[in-house]
């Protein structure tokens, strides 16, 4: 990831004028602590709100020492990096801080001091005494899961003396939770998370020409407590939400396709087919639906044969016996 490169033997440029690579890229560098134990530099600008402390942030990241190629840490090989709360898992005082500066989709790149690194005795083997040390990261996303957290603790009294955006803020923030762990294959606690922001929805009354809003974003919390139960092998639960979800909207096409999934799971086969039919109806050249109806169409072929050779088992004694009697 690093931008740097040195020699084969890894030993730096000669000669006191230039200086090593790091005192040269510090020289254009953002002083972010006003010490410069922190110095940034953007390569790629975010968008949207600074990171907010307390937060949890996925990050991509690798770190660098002085005249060396290679990442001595680096979580760029995973698939999908992991979910990282400030002040609990991040160890590194400049990382913290650094984050802190960023925005979602920044790239920057960011020299620690020892201070802010790995101090005086750094991090053998790995980390000589004193080492500064160059990280690049990318701010994938973040999400400010204290303040969420110390809301869901009041009691339902204390939440109604808050805004309506406050709960709906709140709300998005516990979807925004499940639907990172959805994607961490962790659908027990992607649906726990749903649950919670379903749950603040319901408690709140929200005025009529508000209760629109209120709606809208119950209506996709059911949608993503419908797909986690399809995940959790729970077609019965994934149906019962995805019915919800089409009393607020009775023509949206993602909740008749779950509904469906879920009926076709249950070999409820009649049933599958009219919510998937109308899906259809909504989005015709969506390739899930037009697969699922395929689906199902090859199911319950394979439901009628079995059907036809159980009885023909069970009749067939019968046509052999009279034909004996016959005889």
């Amino acid at each position: 990831m690093s931008n740097f490169s040195w020699p084969r033997n890894g030993t730096p440029p000669s000669g006191a004028a230039c200086g090593s690579p790091y005192q040269r890229l510090s020289q254009r560098m953002l002083d972010i602590t006003g010490d410069r134990g922190v110095l940034k530099d953007v390569i790629r600008e975010g968008t949207g709100d600074l990171v907010t402390p307390d937060a949890s942030v996925l990050v991509k990241y690798s770190g660098y020492l002085e005249h060396m190629d290679k990442p001595f840490d680096s979580n760029c090989f995973r698939k999908t990096p992991r979910l990282m709360k400030l002040g609990e898992d991040i160890t590194l005082w400049g990382m913290e801080l650094g984050l802190l500066s960023m925005r979602r989709g920044e790239l920057a790149r960011f020299l620690f001091k020892p201070t802010y690194a790995y101090g005086t005795l750094g991090c053998p083997p790995l980390i000589p005494p004193n080492t500064t040390v160059l990280f690049e990261i990318e701010l994938l996303d973040f999400l400010d899961s204290a303040e969420s957290d110390k809301f869901c603790a009041l009691s339902a009294e204390q939440q109604d003396q808050f805004p309506l955006q406050k709960v709906l803020k709140v709300a998005t923030t516990e979807r925004e939770f499940g639907n990172y762990l959805f994607r961490q294959n962790r659908f027990y606690d992607a649906k726990v998370r749903y649950k919670r922001a379903l749950l603040l929805l319901h408690r709140r009354l929200a005025p009529p020409e508000e209760q629109h809003l209120v709606e809208a974003a119950k209506l996709l919390v059911l949608l993503n407590l419908s797909f986690a139960y399809l995940k959790l092998d729970r077609p019965t639960m994934a149906l019962r939400y995805g019915e919800q979800a089409l009393i607020i909207d009775q023509k949206n096409a993602k909740a008749l396709f779950r509904c469906g999934q879920a009926c076709l799971l249950l070999t409820e086969y009649q049933q599958a087919r009219d919510f998937l039919v109308r899906a259809q109806k909504e989005q015709p050249f969506n390739h899930d639906i037009n697969n699922e109806l395929k689906k199902l169409a090859s199911y319950y072929r394979d439901y009628t044969d079995r059907e036809k050779e159980m009885c023909h088992r069970m009749f067939a004694p019968c046509e052999n016996s009279s034909t004996a009697g016959e005889r």
